[in-house]
């Protein structure tokens, strides 16, 4: 028997089907949207999500849009619970209000938000109430933008802050400068209303607030070091209060 036959038209059906598959997700690989934040409530068919961070694609997606978003599971959606550090396979009942949780879906890139929120979650990881807490203490620094954004840095004139912001800040210049990631989210709030902007919709002059969770004993070179979870600009009520 000879093979070279064969195996040209096994090669040949092969690409015959990746053209097929490519077709019915209509050319365009699926791609990865976490979204993380603290649970509002649940339905059968969704979730409500205050959303506090997430991957690039997702925050992308995000711009313009409100904090608050809903967010679509199905059949197929697993239901990851976290207890002391270890996943486990849980149901939709075992999503509690206020616990911290992640969803992640897959979409087409450059999606729409509102198509990402159709699309079926893979996965919603519940982690429980406030799971930063355990990562690090919160370091909230108030003050003005004093500058362009360079790379991945947000120059600060630093007014105010919590008590360990405050700490950390004594004997120090009141201008520092502060790390943002992928993983930042920030927020711009007209009246009590947020949306999501980018970094560089930021402009000198603003009145915003950093959140960082950094360990308890860290320097300020090092809080600085460590990505903000947070940016809020002109985030109304009184943050300083908060530890």
């Amino acid at each position: 028997m000879k093979l070279r036959p064969v195996l040209i038209a096994l090669a040949f059906a092969a690409a015959t089907l990746a053209v097929i598959a490519t077709s019915a997700s209509g050319g365009t690989r699926a791609r990865l949207y976490v979204f993380n934040g603290e649970l509002q409530s649940t339905s059968s068919s969704a979730v409500q999500l205050k959303v506090e961070g997430g991957n690039r694609a997702a925050l992308r997606a995000l711009i313009g849009q409100s904090q608050d978003q809903s967010f679509a599971i199905g059949d197929q959606t697993e239901i990851l619970v976290w207890v002391n550090g270890v996943p486990h396979v849980g149901a939709l009942g075992d999503l509690a209000q206020g616990d911290f949780v992640s969803v992640r879906i897959r979409a087409a890139a450059g999606a729409s938000l509102s198509e990402i929120e159709a699309a079926d979650a893979k996965v919603v990881a519940d982690r429980g109430a406030n799971p930063t807490k355990a990562g690090g203490a919160l370091f909230l620094f108030v003050g003005t933008v004093a500058g362009g954004q360079s790379g991945d840095h947000i120059a600060l004139h630093v007014t105010s802050g919590n008590w360990r912001g405050l700490h950390v800040m004594l004997g120090q210049a009141l201008d520092q400068t502060f790390t943002y990631d992928d993983s930042t989210i920030f927020l711009l709030w007209q009246g009590r209303v947020p949306t999501v902007i980018e970094p560089s919709q930021l402009k000198a002059g603003d009145r915003i607030t950093i959140r960082v969770r950094a360990p308890r004993g860290d320097t300020l070179a090092q809080v600085e070091a460590v990505a903000a979870a947070h940016v809020g600009d002109h985030e109304p009520g009184n943050p300083q209060t908060q530890s």
